[in-house]
């Protein structure tokens, strides 16, 4: 378990990196930045891939931001969280105002996964479907857990701190494909430790945030699985349920990916290559459709939660990076022109891990590929070096400066570290006061 924890950090270090110096993230500490105080202790935090450093509450709000904002972040299996982005952020923001050991920072990252995870399942399918980002509105759950977990918060404390959670738990599925929904994700690290804090100070909230008649639960809820919260699952712990995406898009299209990839590579493609391909289908679980459907898409952002754009770009480039999921692909005529003949088909016994994908040319001839688990889930996990090379390749491509094995080698010393906080000064080139 302790190792799931470790792997989950390197992932989040590799993809907050990333975009430590993207358009999103820089307007987003653009505006922040006149607002941020430092404390008259110097209790200042660092920001992953960058030389500034803010107070506590912003710092957890922009490395969330960055952790999730290329959709390239971990994935728990099945509710769709992205689970560390909110945790991890709210709490490397809190190490660096107190001493807080690797071993006490692993539990309180642990417990906040699980608490996060658990509300998640409890809601599950029906809160997603109804169009709320689980990821924002469990997220705050899961970082106030972990800070209440570090700041050694009494029974009814931390009862406080959920309803103090409940009362800021908000994201809308609307905002994906947007830089909005990075809002909600920060608001998640900022908002979970805030609550913590205030809990700390005795501010009181409900007795029942989650289970009262207008509780979380309930409000955000049409059907509760209430033994998720505390019963046995098939898995016993959460973390173990987490996935790392090996492309920078929904994971719902890791498998389409896979099947080009996979298409691509033939010697029949390679010959005939997308010219007089006249059709295409992509055979999948119902939310691959309700999800990535988006044939008109305009942006690099918006492009992440498109089938269209998907198959047609790697299709045409035979990757799938940061690049081709960019506003510059986005704007090639010829991944336009192809992902316009994509189809979709529903298949119910299909896992959101597998997809089918067939593309036809005009003179009938055909290339298919059927992929059962795709590359980075469960079944086939990436292994701690593909984490490793994730992390060097997105160190690179964000330009930060920050000595990427350095780091790797610090992650993975977590648990022997007396300062969890000192690990911060590893993800940031330089530090400087504003």
């Amino acid at each position: 378990m302790r190792h799931e924890a470790l792997r989950s950090l390197v992932n989040y270090f590799a993809v907050a990196l990333a975009a430590a110096n993207d358009p999103t993230i820089e307007k987003a500490l653009r505006v922040m930045q006149p607002f941020s105080s430092v404390s008259a202790s110097g209790g200042t935090a660092s920001l992953v891939g960058r030389r500034e450093r803010v107070d506590s509450l912003h710092a957890a709000a922009i490395n969330a931001m960055a952790a999730n904002v290329y959709d390239y972040d971990d994935t728990h299996i099945p509710t769709i969280v992205h689970p560390t982005a909110p945790v991890a952020s709210a709490l490397f923001a809190l190490a660096q105002t107190r001493v807080v050991t690797g071993t006490e920072f692993l539990l309180a990252f642990i417990a906040g996964i699980e608490i996060e995870c658990r509300i998640a399942n409890a809601i599950s399918p029906g809160h997603y479907a109804r169009g709320w980002h689980i990821t924002s509105t469990c997220g705050v759950f899961g970082a106030a857990a972990a800070t209440a977990k570090i700041l050694g918060l009494t029974e009814q404390q931390i009862v406080w701190a959920f309803g103090n959670a409940a009362a800021q738990s908000a994201g809308l599925v609307e905002t994906l494909g947007s830089s909005a929904k990075s809002i909600s994700v920060g608001n998640a690290a900022r908002n979970g430790l805030l609550s913590a804090l205030l809990a700390q100070a005795n501010f009181e909230g409900p007795a029942a945030p989650l289970e009262g008649a207008f509780g979380f639960l309930k409000v955000v809820s049409d059907s509760v699985n209430w033994a998720a919260l505390d019963g046995e699952t098939p898995q016993r712990w959460q973390l173990q349920c987490n996935t790392y995406k090996p492309y920078p898009c929904g994971v719902v299209l890791n498998p389409v990916i896979d099947a080009c990839l996979e298409i691509a590579s033939r010697p029949d493609f390679m010959a005939r290559g997308t010219e007089g391909i006249e059709h295409m289908e992509v055979t999948g679980h119902s939310l691959l459709r309700q999800r990535t459907d988006r044939p008109e898409v305009s942006n690099g952002r918006q492009s992440q939660v498109s089938a269209q754009h998907t198959v047609g770009v790697v299709l045409t480039r035979q990757r799938a990076g940061l690049a081709e999921f960019s506003d510059d692909a986005v704007a090639d005529s010829r991944v336009r022109a192809l992902g316009a003949k994509l189809a979709f088909s529903n298949n119910a016994s299909m896992s959101i891990d597998s997809a089918n994908l067939r593309v036809t040319y005009a003179d009938g001839f055909s290339l298919t590929a059927a992929i059962d688990a795709a590359r980075g889930s469960l079944a086939n996990p990436m292994t701690d070096a593909q984490l490793e090379a994730k992390l060097h390749t997105l160190c690179d491509y964000g330009q930060s400066g920050v000595l990427a094995q350095a780091l790797i080698d610090t992650v993975w010393q977590l648990e022997s570290s007396t300062d969890a906080g000192s690990l911060m000064a590893h993800a940031a080139p330089n530090t400087m006061q504003l």
